[in-house]
């Protein structure tokens, strides 16, 4: 069986020492599927069982199992090693757009500046020398090379590094020290910075694991609603929408004497560990999208060289429509006319995908929207606690419990050979007959 790393990572966290209740409740894992990938994390990694006088089941893990699963496992590294390598390449991916934006300004504005002291020299070599010359337009001098000193700082990469800032200006101090460079802000200008409620369905799930834990495994439908979609007036009066929730965590409804449903989950109602009250949101709340996460001074850097890209496409088009330019000149401007329409195509996209892409985000985020208003009204009934809410809450009361398994309640462990476990076992009858014994003699 594959391993899940909502497992691996929620053993973690539960201090390696967990039942099958803790970790889907943690993880918001299916009951069956956090109990299958316990078995098979227990055994990949020489876990051990320890079985409590009441029957239930606990998982103890060592600390580096992590390690265990590396070593034993090739697969893994390689995987381990892929991502480092895809981190990279897709690193070098974000900021080639930046890198090709540069270039085409660059190798454009040479062309033109080429072409018009071209023309310029051919013109006054052609013209009378007499008074001529002095009048004469040096085209030259009408366009202007960037410092390329100062240019360069946009292509230190310092994604995942702290940037250190040596101005005396608090506005400087003050920024974000992990803030990307403008080559990944071109990047998020032109395609954004990815699904914001990638996961979703994990929050969704853990959120409803947390409710249940934190109502000691006995709650009313009314309770999960703010956290689930596609309620619609039929399964909200049947309460059809919660049987998701108890296959997932093996939940039981139970009957109130009024005719009313409860939902009672037994396994996750056993723990190790006394549980606290933890906080949650009171509905599902999905992100919205943003345009970009990077600074509105990156925005506009971008917006603005993206807009001279296209002029300057426009502009050096107005001078290759003409062959004799070309062919007076050939080589680099050649060159430059041979991919002309890539030039052109890539200065269009860079203004027209974030265009799109605007009014997109603008659409998804009203569908978000009303997602979340739907579910955050579905807490007014909670908060209205009408009298058939506040009847199913008592009821439900009665079936709230927390198991809370000591060390002192286990009965048997595979930690210990069957040799240890055999004497353990004889000492125990052996103390007991011993107190059979003192008592028939009082």
């Amino acid at each position: 069986m594959t391993l899940q790393p909502e497992i691996m990572q929620s053993v973690e966290q539960l201090g390696y020492r967990v039942t099958v209740g803790d970790v889907a409740a943690k993880s918001g894992l299916d009951i069956n599927l956090a109990q299958r990938g316990l078995l098979a994390l227990a055994s990949d990694v020489s876990g051990h069982l320890q079985v409590a006088e009441s029957g239930d089941i606990i998982y103890l893990f060592p600390d580096n199992f992590r390690t265990i699963l590396r070593n034993k496992y090739w697969k893994l590294q390689l995987k381990e090693t892929w991502e480092k390598i895809w981190k990279v390449l897709f690193y070098i991916i974000r900021i080639s757009f930046g890198i090709v934006l540069v270039a085409s300004i660059i190798l454009m504005l040479i062309a033109i500046t080429v072409i018009i002291i071209g023309l310029n020299s051919s013109r006054d070599g052609n013209s009378n020398n007499s008074g001529s010359r002095g009048g004469s337009y040096r085209g030259g001098g009408f366009f202007f090379f960037p410092n390329f000193g100062d240019l360069f700082w946009i292509f230190y990469p310092n994604y995942g590094y702290n940037r250190y800032d040596h101005s005396s200006s608090r506005r400087s101090q003050s920024r974000d020290a992990n803030e990307m460079n403008f080559l990944e802000a071109v990047f998020s200008f032109l395609f954004g910075d990815g699904n914001p409620n990638y996961n979703l369905e994990e929050r969704r799930w853990k959120a409803i694991g947390t409710v249940i834990k934190n109502n000691k495994g006995s709650i009313i439908a009314e309770q999960v609603a703010p956290y689930l979609d596609n309620i619609d007036r039929y399964n909200k009066e049947n309460e059809d929408y919660i049987l998701p929730v108890l296959t997932r965590f093996n939940g039981n409804p139970e009957v109130s004497p009024n005719g009313e449903l409860i939902y009672h989950f037994p396994e996750l109602q056993v723990t190790v560990q006394e549980s606290t009250q933890k906080s949650i949101s009171t509905y599902l709340r999905e992100r919205l999208y943003k345009f970009s996460e990077a600074g509105s001074n990156k925005i506009m850097l971008a917006i603005g060289l993206g807009a001279l890209n296209f002029i300057l496409a426009l502009i050096l088009g107005s001078f290759l429509k003409d062959p004799s330019i070309v062919a007076q000149f050939g080589g680099f401007i050649a060159f430059i006319n041979s991919i002309y329409w890539l030039l052109l195509g890539y200065a269009m996209a860079f203004l027209g995908v974030p265009l799109i892409r605007y009014f997109v985000v603008q659409m998804r985020n009203g569908k978000i929207e009303s997602r979340n208003s739907e579910r955050k009204g579905r807490t007014e009934l909670l908060q209205d606690k009408t009298e058939t809410i506040q009847h199913k809450l008592e009821y439900a009361s009665q079936f709230a419990n927390q198991a809370i398994i000591q060390q002192s309640d286990i009965a048997y462990t595979t930690e210990k050979d069957v040799l240890e476990q055999e004497i353990e076992q004889a000492d125990k009858i052996d103390q007991e007959w011993q107190k059979r014994l003192d008592a028939s003699d009082n």
